[in-house]
């Protein structure tokens, strides 16, 4: 399906091309990390839809489907900004039913989804396969943090300064525009610039 052109379209596109020159064939995971509320989730299902509109088998997840609950959480002390960031998200979880299992290839089937924080509770995991060449696009807070960087093909951040005390935390151990091979902003979400 084409999409309908538009600025933001164009950006997207342009990035995909780069996407796509470093694919070739295989399975390939693109992460893109952000601040809070700047935007990296919907830039990821755009990204993802542009991909798909060049044909592609794309599957998308967010680390936000990898949480852990709040009573899991707790285990690891008070609820403070410094336990969001190291033990928020499950990250064995991540790598065990997601990462891993998507990289094998056509044959294994993986999970994009395990939780939901809204409610608090784990979903049932739907086990999907794909082809042999496939791109993963996921996106998170703390995604290109260095203990999960080797997990990656392609890093996107998107541009901003981290006001969320998590994302202060964070950024102080690992700014990921620093390790990003693109930093994006998305100050006019409409006609998105690299930084």
């Amino acid at each position: 399906m084409r999409l309908v052109t538009t600025p933001r379209v164009t950006f997207l596109r342009a990035l995909a091309d780069e996407i796509v020159a470093q694919y070739g064939h295989g399975r390939m995971i693109v992460a893109i990390d952000g601040p809070l509320r700047s935007g990296k989730s919907r830039f990821a299902d755009d990204l993802a839809d542009v991909l798909r509109e060049r044909e592609h088998a794309v599957f998308r997840a967010s680390t936000e489907d990898f949480h852990r609950s709040r009573a899991a959480q707790a285990g690891y002390g008070a609820d403070t900004p410094a336990r969001y960031v190291g033990y928020g998200i499950d990250e064995s979880a991540l790598r065990r039913v997601l990462v891993e299992p998507f990289r094998m290839g056509g044959s294994t089937a993986f999970v994009t989804r395990v939780f939901d924080p809204a409610r608090d509770a784990w979903v049932e995991p739907k086990w999907i396969t794909g082809p042999e060449d496939a791109i993963l696009v996921i996106d998170g807070r703390f995604v290109l943090r260095e203990r999960l960087a080797g997990l990656w093909d392609v890093r996107i951040a998107i541009d901003g300064d981290p006001t969320d005390p998590a994302d202060v935390l964070a950024y102080g151990e690992r700014d990921p525009r620093v390790v990003a091979s693109a930093v994006v902003d998305l100050s006019d979400p409409g006609h998105p610039t690299r930084r």
